[in-house]
């Protein structure tokens, strides 16, 4: 198969140096994988050019107990401790969260919002299957709606949970981590602060003047962590630009890749915002090495119908800056 022809949503690359095989996780689609289910699944190459019609690794019917089986959204799968785990989002919409206070505009909360987490699921190979550790709840704290759960270690070996805290909740949508235990099964502390949609220069420019009620939502979607030679760390992450909100509370405007960085190298921060690296309704990127030492870049494109498109990056210090888009791997010339 070539990127084309392969639907994906949210796409994970992880490079296997044993094997030298690029493993492309995304949420199952059985029109593809022939396996009807909520759940994950993987093609697989050893060029980003010629792809094996992927095979499942994991599916929500399978985990006995679990407190969600619809969702499965922005699979990834990260080595530790030996073992390979899994992390995607789970929701279950019968399960209704309190409505929140006003938020900080005075402005009612007008969306349902339901219970929406990572879990966390675990397997001694990149194939699975995988299982899931708590089937009980979600990583984070249930009353979070939160999303998009992924793994970052710290310079002390300490892992955590970064993770988008849902719109839906707040309006202007923030980013969060919380750590995590030794077996990334559940979380250690309150959730830490990171940033809000709003603070990236080029959205808050299309706050429309007025009355508060006219503020629109800010989304924050897709993070992952880099840390640059220079001691910087870089997150990607995915909004839209001039976000609007209609009367059923539908969001449109163009979905853009950005990303953001901590010239401190602290997960903590202050984190400085940048210009969309994608825009054309691109977006849920993440770096990885090709084998030969390339910096890569995968995201999906369009939201809807989307497939996965690559790009050749560079870094000067701790400026990302795309060099390329790698059509070539498309199947073309």
């Amino acid at each position: 198969m070539r990127l084309p022809d392969m639907p994906l949503h949210d796409p994970f690359v992880v490079a296997d140096e044993s094997t030298r095989t690029y493993h492309l996780y995304t949420s199952n689609d059985p029109s593809v994988s022939g396996v009807d289910g909520t759940g994950t699944m993987v093609y697989r190459s050893h060029d980003l050019r010629d792809w094996t019609r992927p095979v499942v690794v994991f599916l929500t019917a399978e985990q006995e107990g679990i407190w969600a089986a619809d969702g499965a959204w922005a699979p990834e799968v990260h080595a530790w401790d030996g073992r390979y785990y899994l992390f995607t989002t789970l929701h279950d919409e019968d399960r209704p969260l309190p409505v929140p206070p006003p938020n900080q505009w005075g402005v009612p909360f007008r969306t349902p919002t339901h219970v929406r987490g990572t879990i966390t699921a675990v397997s001694d190979s990149l194939l699975g299957p995988f299982t899931v550790l708590d089937p009980a709840r979600p990583v984070p704290p249930e009353h979070l709606m939160t999303l998009d759960g992924t793994l970052y270690v710290d310079p002390s070996g300490q892992p955590w949970m970064v993770y988008a805290h849902e719109w839906l909740q707040t309006i202007d949508g923030t980013m969060e981590a919380v750590r995590l235990t030794p077996d990334l099964s559940r979380t250690v502390g309150d959730p830490v602060y990171l940033f809000k949609g709003s603070d990236a220069p080029w959205t808050a420019e299309q706050i429309p003047a007025g009355v508060p009620h006219q503020l629109p939502p800010y989304i924050t979607d897709g993070p992952q962590l880099y840390r640059t030679p220079d001691g910087s760390l870089l997150m990607l992450w995915s909004t839209y630009e001039k976000n609007t909100a209609g009367p059923d509370g539908t969001v449109s405007g163009g979905y853009v890749q950005t990303y953001a960085v901590s010239r401190s190298g602290d997960l903590q921060g202050p984190w400085r915002q940048h210009r969309p690296l994608v825009r054309d309704d691109s977006g849920h990127g993440m770096l990885f090495h090709t084998f030969d030492g390339r910096l890569m870049m995968i995201l999906h494109r369009p939201f809807e119908n989307a497939r996965g498109k690559l790009y050749e990056m560079g870094l000067r210090g701790h400026e990302l800056e795309v060099l390329r888009r790698r059509d070539d791997l498309d199947g073309g010339g």
